[in-house]
């Protein structure tokens, strides 16, 4: 049985970058342990006729060839044709970003 300790439940807390109270981590320890715990049982399981998988339900992908429908599509000249906001072919927009020094 695991029994994990202060400094274990701090080095994780690290690493999910959290930072916790006092109060968190009394309360956090004996439940993190606990998780441990459940899948330490997992060692007791025997898996030696099982056969590696990586997914159940035995799906398989379904591909098709990639066609471009040119019927009824746009083309770029008459995308744009409907706006006055062009910048070098493409619709000129208010930036999104912030820190941008190209607005």
């Amino acid at each position: 049985m695991v029994k994990l300790t202060k400094e274990d439940v701090l080095h994780v807390a690290k690493l999910a970058k959290l930072d916790l109270v006092e109060a968190e981590i009394e309360r956090f320890t004996p439940q993190l342990s606990n998780v441990i715990n459940h899948f330490s049982e997992l060692l007791e399981v025997d898996t030696g006729d099982t056969e590696p998988t990586s997914q159940t339900t035995r799906l398989e992908n379904v591909y098709r060839e990639d066609k471009v429908a040119v019927e009824g599509s746009l083309s770029a000249e008459e995308a744009i044709s409907g706006s006055d906001k062009i910048h070098n072919g493409y619709f000129k927009v208010k930036a999104i970003l912030e820190g941008r020094t190209d607005k």
